[in-house]
């Protein structure tokens, strides 16, 4: 694993990379106040040993990226479309393979939207389609929309991580049990390298994605992978068929009794699918 700090335009952005940069690229993007450590440096590593040059990032207000003052993030859904460009433009990758977890999807739809030439292909993970009606739409989980409206001291690590560890429980799916102990340790973790969760507060403006967005998904040409768990509670399996069906060509791969994660008892049938979609192996492309 090597390490990058991209420094473009006033952002920092933290990075690691995996396997052979000679390989095909693919750019992680994590969701909504989770760092990169939230594409396990295992499933990074299983991902790697298929032949692909793997890059996983912070967005803003997450990890060790560039923080703003909590209720003020001087960005937004437009702005983090840029920082997956900036990404590549810092591996000097002109185009790459592109995987989003939930609302790192919907960044992931945008890139593939606004620069269609960066796009190799797009893997789409218990992600919501972005510009769409979604009034038909089953909402979230009512125990998990409860506990989204809890008041909580982001300051305060124990708290912080007593939050955070329901909310994983919440949010995990019905095939796979839950660890409790190892998902304790591995928040802890995150909250300690990210020096507290008070700034990602700030990604709910990622989820305000604006009206030049509305009714595009067609336009997508990137071969379009969509991964979703039957037992998502925050997505419902309903929205990532939607996504599919919105896009000429596209795959949906359901995970059986799959919640709103990426559960190791998953990992292996995950990296074959996006494995198999984002090869055969493509010449890189590098400026």
């Amino acid at each position: 694993m090597n390490e990058l700090v991209i420094r473009a335009d006033g952002v920092e952005l933290a990075t690691q990379s995996f396997g052979n940069p000679a390989q095909p690229p693919i750019l992680l993007i994590m969701g909504g106040m989770a760092s990169m450590l939230w594409w396990p440096e295992e499933f990074c590593r299983r991902l790697a040993a298929r032949g692909r040059f793997v890059i996983r990032y912070d967005q803003r207000d997450s990890g060790l990226s560039t923080k703003y003052p909590p209720g003020r993030p001087g960005y937004g859904f437009d702005d983090a479309v840029e920082d997956a460009l900036r990404v590549l433009d810092g591996y000097r990758i002109t185009a790459a393979h592109v995987a989003g977890f939930s609302q790192g999807g919907m960044v992931g739809l945008g890139t593939a939207l606004k620069h269609p030439e960066r796009v190799l292909s797009l893997t789409a993970i218990s992600t919501s389609p972005v510009g769409v009606d979604r009034s038909s739409l089953p909402e979230s989980d009512k125990a998990w929309l409860e506990h989204m409206a809890v008041d909580v001291y982001w300051s305060d690590r124990a708290e912080a991580v007593a939050y955070c560890l329901e909310d994983a429980r919440l949010i995990a799916g019905t095939t796979h049990p839950f660890d409790k102990a190892e998902t304790r340790a591995f928040i802890e973790r995150d909250f300690d390298r990210s020096g507290g969760y008070l700034s990602a507060t700030n990604h709910s403006v990622l989820f305000k994605i604006g009206k030049a967005w509305q009714g595009r998904l067609h336009e997508i040409k990137a071969p379009l992978l969509v991964i979703h768990g039957t037992a998502d509670p925050v997505f419902p399996v309903e929205h990532g068929a939607v996504l599919a069906e919105a896009v000429a060509g596209a795959r949906l791969l359901k995970l059986k009794g799959g919640g709103h994660e990426l559960n190791p008892g998953d990992w292996d049938r995950i990296v074959e699918a996006i494995a198999e979609h984002t090869g055969p192996k493509r010449a890189v492309d590098r400026r």
